[in-house]
């Protein structure tokens, strides 16, 4: 089949860097999907047993013809009909219910968990967000939801595995940072296998040398990620992890090679 992707923004994935989004692009035009970017969906029409969309890019229009139409317009929650205006329970503007660290309402003895409450919209989030409440409610443990780190995988082919903040964040926080990058090409396991696309990217604090966020696109990066997301939660310096010793081959064994090369973020 042929793909047409048409995005509004300048890049493809919006919280991700801009090398990310772009590798990510350029994975999909090897796959041969087009992406149109800063494009703009002016008008759909039947054409024949066909759908015909106009895009507007540049103040120039073009039209893209297929067979299906499929548009992500974003998520709502579906809290409307819950009856929460009968307990009282808040909802900020978008409708997500509004809950404090501990999931909690505004209402004693209502909790909210999942998508319902806007604090992540994936399974693992969810899940969490069980954990936390039962932590506290029945193990007198007070667990919060600021305790997790954000980490999610983008389920391309190769995967985008994610963890902590990424360089724009780093950035905009003026606080000194220490950054390495490895090519998935220079990954042996993924030479092996054939599967060279993407790039590994890591992120340090300058001071204290714990790791702030990482980024690895390419073969295994959801798995991968996890070493780095666990040493994140211990809060051990970088330094334990480069030291560590991987079992080869595999694409881990890589990520103290790549903090080996950490230079400053400039």
């Amino acid at each position: 089949s042929d793909v047409t992707v048409i995005e509004l923004a300048p890049n493809l994935l919006a919280r991700e860097d801009g090398d990310v989004s772009r590798a990510v692009a350029d994975i999909l035009k090897d796959e041969k999907i087009d992406v149109l970017l800063n494009s703009k969906v002016v008008g759909v029409a039947k054409q024949g047993n066909n759908i015909e969309v106009t895009v507007e890019n540049s103040r120039t229009r073009s039209q893209v013809v297929g067979s299906h139409l499929l548009l992500a317009i974003g998520r709502r929650p579906n809290t409307d009909d819950l009856g929460l205006d009968k307990t009282g329970v808040a909802t900020d503007s978008r409708g997500y219910i509004e809950v404090d660290d501990q999931l909690q309402t505004n209402v004693p003895g209502i909790w909210a968990l999942g998508d319902c409450n806007g604090r992540g919209a994936f399974t693992h989030t969810s899940w969490n967000d069980f954990e936390i409440v039962v932590a506290n409610l029945l193990d007198n443990d007070p667990r919060r939801v600021s305790d997790r780190i954000t980490a999610y995988a983008l389920y391309t082919d190769p995967p985008l595995g994610r963890a902590g903040m990424t360089e724009a964040e780093v950035r905009k926080s003026g606080r000194p940072a220490l950054i390495a990058t490895m090519a998935m090409e220079d990954v042996s396991r993924a030479f092996e296998k054939g599967e060279t696309k993407g790039f590994m990217k890591i992120l340090v604090d300058g001071e204290t040398k714990q790791i702030l966020g990482a980024s690895l696109l390419g073969l295994a990066g959801d798995e991968a990620i996890h070493c780095i997301l666990d040493v994140m939660y211990a809060k051990a310096p970088c330094t334990v992890l480069q030291r560590a010793m991987h079992i080869h081959p595999t694409v881990s064994e890589f990520i103290p090679t790549m903090l080996e090369d950490l230079r400053p973020l400039t």
